[in-house]
């Protein structure tokens, strides 16, 4: 019988179906397990790193249930978004049929890996039936003061033709066209009040024991909680005034210019009819060509403009002039800074370049600086000087007499302040969700009643070659009826951000038939928070952040009663390849590769550095190749065994031959001896062992415990494979070892084989089941508890044991594990070199640690 892994797994997906193994319906008598992996966007097909994401979810799954536990392993599809129009466009197909489409195709390569997903609970966003709930919390959020609109400056992605989030800006590019530079433009936008939340979910990271430090202090930095002061600079010749938030008003004496980030209101106006007016209009339009990332960085060059006006230093009086700098954001504090070059380094070579005023108030308690001697910002702490008041206080011991100081003379405050901003959810696209509101010349904006949700995603409209929504240009869909007034209106064109979607779709797996709501209580009561959840480190603030605001929300809406929506969350690396490039033709797929030189020029091909599988390198793996040559099983453990999970995994070919060899292995071991294991029962400990039985009984229970450990406590897959491989190793040398083998010894191996296919099936679940049908077992493994191990088979035969007279050691012997205290002082007393210091002394007392030390006291 050779092993056939494309009829056996095609065998197994479908008894597993069949028979509704995966179902799983709310039971409070038993404990409940969540076990979510991150939904893929339906692009057309899995790539490796969906297939070692979702084996790692699958193992878990798998073993949770033989665990006993009320397992839900849902799965669905991130189905709304850019790519979809992109491919729309290059396709000459509607994103609609490309989605679906795709969905299918992706539906029936996940269930030929064989994981154990709930199809019953399967949902697309991109269903009215689920962003319909979208809408309606949306609704529910403008009413409570969650979501508004505003005029504002936004991220623009030319490829996207659309608004992106701040998140979504990665080293100045837009996170999906990292070729793209992203620019600022001002428009209207619909934005999320994430920052109600901001305090709650920066003091809940340290509440989950069970997130990735890194993942942790990435989401702590974006919230970005920072003490300080507001301190309020009057703007001469105006009633107006400039606050400004700072951390170092310890510093303020020194402040002798402000600068303005370029996108700040009030700039425009102050300028009106000026001299330099022109001017700085022009350097505003330059400036904002350029993302935040961009202006901000170290190898960006510090510029600014003066704007004509000054303001009043509130602790100097003294008047200093106003700039629009390039380097500051109106993200950050209140897009105005305090200038103090001789104690900010930035400041101090702006104020250098543009021959502005310098002033020293703090100075190292050894020694004096000077403005004209100072060659670089002193950054140090030290002693207060032209600080008024404050002269010879420490500066950060005096930073809240100054804060307090200010806000006597009515020119600050003491203030907390948050970096994050709130979300910006607008999209000028056509493939996403609809934003439910109305806007009416009379009325102004004017939410859509509820009964007349969801406002339905138009499926006829034809994409715009440019890629830009055709929504606004299709009456149809904007031309309406105003709720209030009944007079002409029109609806918001722009759609909700695709991070909306996924920021609850967890929720709904609960219940995803639902129709009175967008959550049933009792069902998502019983089974969030998700226990276990799996996805990229690239969504540590994204979608993980988004996702606890959202879950809060839910909560206040009394929706939900849970806080946070994943107890413990893993990240798994990347899956890596070399590359294989030709100086004429660049990167180069394995086809275009033969004896090491490229098909097309027969030019030696290079081989690159080891790099994340994609397709615009050319290293990419197809998974469907895989399984038609190996099957699933083989290219499940390859994924698991050839890195731990949080670790990068680097592709070699040879590995994955290398799994399918030890999976014939394992084969063979039970075609090769199925008679003699049918004549005899697995081993129960019923009866006495010879030394080498004693040894295979021991490995099978240390194997047990150490797969156990590594799956429970550490996601160590890789070394519970290991374990595993060891096991076989021995059973196989038992075997070939030992000619005569008696109905003991068979029901002994038989224990190790049964062994190694339970703790195996939840990585290779279809050859499992087969080896264990095989073994004459009618029940699927599914169905079959996960094994524990005998603490009586762990212990060694043999113990060193140390024999001490009158508390100094003598000697050391070896005995039985199984030797009582009676045996082990006879023993004591016995050996040679314990009888020479007792030399005939009489023995007053013998103290006995078991397994331990004998002492004999003379």
């Amino acid at each position: 019988m050779k092993y056939n892994p494309q009829k056996i797994e095609a065998k197994w997906i479908a008894y597993w179906e069949d028979r509704g193994l995966f179902k799983s319906h709310e039971d409070s008598s038993r404990e409940k397990y969540y076990l979510l992996e991150m939904f893929p966007y339906p692009s057309g097909k899995i790539h490796i790193g969906h297939v070692r994401n979702y084996t790692i979810g699958d193992v878990v799954a798998r073993y949770k249930r033989m665990c006993g536990k009320n397992v839900l392993h849902p799965m669905g599809w991130d189905a709304f978004g850019m790519p979809a129009e992109n491919a729309a466009i290059e396709n000459n197909t509607h994103p609609a049929r490309w989605t679906y489409d795709n969905i299918e195709a992706m539906k029936v390569q996940l269930k030929r890996m064989g994981f154990s997903y709930d199809w019953d609970r399967e949902l697309a966003t991109c269903d009215p039936a689920y962003y319909r709930w979208e809408q309606l919390i949306f609704l529910k959020m403008y009413e409570k003061g969650l979501a508004y609109k505003k005029r504002t400056h936004v991220n623009w992605c030319e490829k996207c033709q659309s608004v992106l989030a701040n998140e979504q800006v990665e080293n100045g590019c837009c996170w999906r066209h990292t070729d793209q530079e992203v620019s600022i433009k001002e428009m209207d936008s619909w934005f999320l009040k994430i920052t109600d939340y901001a305090e709650e979910i920066l003091e809940y990271c340290d509440r989950l024991p069970g997130w990735p430090d890194r993942v942790l202090s990435m989401q702590k930095n974006w919230i970005g909680k920072s003490y300080g002061a507001i301190i309020r600079f009057p703007l001469v010749d105006s009633g107006e005034v400039i606050d400004v938030f700072t951390t170092r008003q310890d510093t303020v004496f020194g402040a002798t210019f402000l600068c303005f980030a370029p996108e700040h209101p009030m700039v425009k106006e102050m300028i009106k009819g000026l001299p330099q007016e022109k001017e700085v209009l022009e350097f505003i339009d330059r400036t904002l060509k350029m993302d935040s990332y961009m202006r901000t960085a170290d190898f960006t060059v510090k510029e600014g403009i003066f704007t004509g006006r000054y303001c009043l230093n509130p602790a100097t009086e003294e008047k200093i002039p106003i700039f629009v700098a390039n380097f500051v954001l109106f993200d950050y504090g209140t897009g105005a800074i305090m200038a103090v070059p001789t104690h900010d380094q930035r400041d101090f070579e702006f104020a250098k370049k543009y021959n502005l005023k310098l002033r020293v108030v703090i100075k190292p308690p050894d020694r004096d600086l000077s403005e004209e001697t100072i060659t670089e910002a002193y950054l140090d702490e030290g002693i207060l000087i032209n600080s008024g008041p404050f002269n010879g206080q420490r500066n950060l011991e005096a930073l809240d007499s100054i804060a307090e100081f200010l806000e006597s003379k009515g020119a600050g405050y003491k203030t907390v302040n948050f970096r994050i901003r709130d979300w910006g959810i607008s999209r000028q696209r056509y493939w996403g969700a609809p934003i439910p509101v109305i806007i009416c010349e009379k009325c102004g904006t004017v939410p859509v009643p509820e009964e007349d949700l969801p406002v339905i995603l138009p499926l006829d409209l034809d994409m715009r070659p440019n890629g830009g929504s055709p929504l606004p240009f299709e009456a149809s869909f904007y031309e309406t009826t105003c709720p209030k007034c009944k007079g002409k209106a029109r609806r918001e064109t722009d759609t909700m951000d695709t991070f909306v979607e996924s920021s609850w779709y967890f929720d709904r797996y609960t219940c995803p038939d639902y129709d009175q709501g967008p959550l049933d209580s009792k069902k998502v009561d019983y089974w969030m928070p998700v226990d276990q959840y799996i996805g990229g480190i690239e969504h540590a603030i994204l979608h993980l952040l988004y996702s606890r605001f959202y879950t809060r929300v839910l909560r206040d809406f009394g929706h939900l009663k849970v806080s946070e929506p994943f107890t413990n969350l893993l990240t798994q690396g990347m899956v890596c390849k070399e590359t294989q490039e030709c100086r004429e033709h660049g990167y180069l797929y394995p086809d275009e590769v033969k004896d090491g030189r490229c098909v097309h020029c027969q030019a030696e091909v290079i081989t690159g550095s080891t790099v994340k599988m994609s397709k615009s390198k050319r290293n990419v793996v197809d998974p469907q190749d895989l399984i038609e040559r190996y099957g699933a099983d083989t290219a499940r453990m390859f994924c698991l065994f050839a890195s731990p999970p949080e670790k990068d995994l680097e592709w070699n070919d040879r590995g994955v031959e290398g799994s399918y060899r030890f999976l014939n292995r394992v084969w063979r071991l039970v075609v090769d001896h199925l008679d003699d294991f049918t004549k005899v029962s697995a081993y129960s400990g019923d009866r006495a062992l010879s030394d080498p039985l004693k040894a295979l009984y021991r490995k099978t229970h240390i194997t047990i415990k150490k797969v156990t450990d590594d799956i429970e406590n550490r996601f160590h897959f890789n070394t519970a494979i290991s374990a595993v491989m060891e096991l076989v190793n021995e059973i196989n040398q038992f075997i070939n070892i030992n000619e005569k083998k008696d109905d003991t010894a068979w029901s002994v191996i038989r224990e190790s084989i049964e062994a190694t296919v339970v703790l195996l099936s939840p990585v290779v679940p279809h050859i499992a089941e087969e080896l264990w049908e095989m073994l004459g077992h009618e029940r699927s493994l599914l169905t079959v508890s996960w094994p524990t191990h005998r603490e009586e088979a762990l212990e060694a035969e043999k113990r060193l044991v140390v024999l001490q007279v009158n508390g100094k050691v003598r000697s050391r012997i070896e005995v039985p594990a199984s030797d009582g205290e009676k045996e082990l002082e006879s023993r004591a007393v016995a050996d040679e070199r314990i009888q020479r210091f007792i030399n005939g002394k009489p023995v007053k007392k013998v103290i006995v640690v078991k397994n331990k030390l004998v002492n004999i006291v003379v």
